[in-house]
């Protein structure tokens, strides 16, 4: 089942488009396999899964959609082009992979994304666990950074590795580059830099950053939500911003513009209650407005070195933003298995002690008990049966 599972995420990967809400929500409903039947016309649906997409759509904020059949339209074109076996076998040729939610090495902060979970993902590199979003950090920025820019860049991501935090960005040109190429320079023994490509894994994009990219994936891993041979389309640029949110406890703006698509990626960090730091610059440079927009709306907190960014990162204290002098935290005392089983919790849905018992690494017994001290001071709520962190711990 697995095998079937897999081919039909790969087929549904370039059936669909990047949070293409309906069609997550069928594969919610009906299971990948079964969702990729219907899709292609090969089973129909009754108006039970019709009804249940529509609660789970209007859920995630969805009050209405045309129904199946403009869904099948839609996606229609794109059924010929499916081969998803041939898709697996370049990831392989290509020294990679495609995981999905029910692999080992499936990052569990991306279920904080909730409906909007990636169906999948391409992974091309090293085959080794990505690292929690406690131990990672998204820089972000312009493509056409300065040089002032570039410095503050290069010298957070160099500290921030040296720290053993991960550094998550986009792979374009400007602030992501400097990004990437100082966490590789700064890494001890974590994995240094993740990449987050708005098209196929198997072309590095853009071609002007190709050596580096490789390098990424030789030290790292270049992860896409596209399958192989897909272009990088503006639309998939955005799309693939709230992947760089959700892999990260902190999203930093290093240098943007007033309308950068930086601060799309921030704007994802802040509805899934991470932490957003911007750093200040030049009033009088067009590169640092969207920062300073950031700062003035509240929106981030000001930062300007390392050591502010890990505090922000850090799962046993509130933000900067949130502690006056002298202020104790609500996580003051927590044993640090407390803190582990706090940073495993997830935002949005809820989780089961026994996939908590995975994530945190912790016996069940554990779980259980952290749970109840959690709940008591009103950092983690049940809800139906599952638990999930409370807004009190964001």
């Amino acid at each position: 089942m697995t095998d079937t599972e897999r081919i039909a995420r790969a087929a549904l990967s370039r059936l669909m488009e990047p949070q293409d809400a309906v069609g997550l929500a069928l594969v919610r409903t009906a299971g990948a396999v079964d969702a990729l039947r219907i899709a292609t016309g090969q089973l129909a649906t009754g108006p039970e899964l019709e009804q249940a997409m529509t609660a789970l759509l209007a859920e995630n904020g969805t009050s209405s959609w045309p129904g199946m059949n403009a869904s099948l339209r839609r996606w229609a074109p794109r059924i010929p082009d499916l081969a998803p076996e041939r898709d697996l076998a370049t990831m392989h040729r290509l020294g990679g992979r495609m995981i999905m939610p029910s692999d080992a090495l499936w990052p569990r902060q991306l279920t904080d994304l909730d409906l909007h979970e990636p169906i999948c993902l391409w992974w091309r590199g090293v085959e080794q666990p990505l690292p929690a979003a406690s131990r990672s950090i998204a820089l972000v920025g312009s493509r056409d950074s300065t040089s002032y820019g570039a410095a503050v860049t290069g010298d957070l991501a160099y500290s921030l590795a040296q720290r053993g935090f991960t550094i998550v960005s986009g792979g374009a040109y400007g602030i992501d580059a400097h990004a990437h190429r100082a966490a590789l320079a700064g890494t001890g023994d974590t994995m240094p830099t993740i990449a987050v490509m708005a098209g196929g894994v198997d072309r590095f994009y853009p071609s002007g950053n190709e050596d580096l990219l490789r390098a990424v994936a030789n030290q790292g891993a270049v992860l896409a939500e596209v399958p192989p041979g897909s272009a990088p389309t503006r639309y998939r640029f955005l799309q693939r911003n709230r992947l760089i949110a959700a892999l990260s406890s902190v999203t930093v703006v290093v240098e943007a513009r007033w309308r950068s698509g930086a601060l799309n990626t921030a704007h994802h960090a802040e509805n899934l209650g991470r932490a957003v730091g911007a750093v200040p610059g030049s009033v009088h440079s067009a590169n640092s407005a969207g920062c300073h927009r950031l700062i003035r709306e509240g929106g981030a907190v000001c930062v300007t070195d390392a050591g502010e960014i890990a505090e922000l990162a850090s799962p046993s204290g509130e933000s900067l933003a949130n502690l006056g002098p002298g202020q104790p935290a609500d996580h003051d005392g927590l044993t640090l298995e407390d803190l582990i089983l706090l940073d495993a919790l997830p935002l949005r849905t809820t989780s089961s002690v026994e996939k908590l018992t995975s994530v945190a690494g912790l016996s069940a017994d554990s779980v259980r008990a952290g749970l109840g001290r959690l709940g008591l001071l009103g950092l983690a709520e049940s809800e139906r049966g599952g638990w999930k962190r409370s807004r009190k711990a964001c």
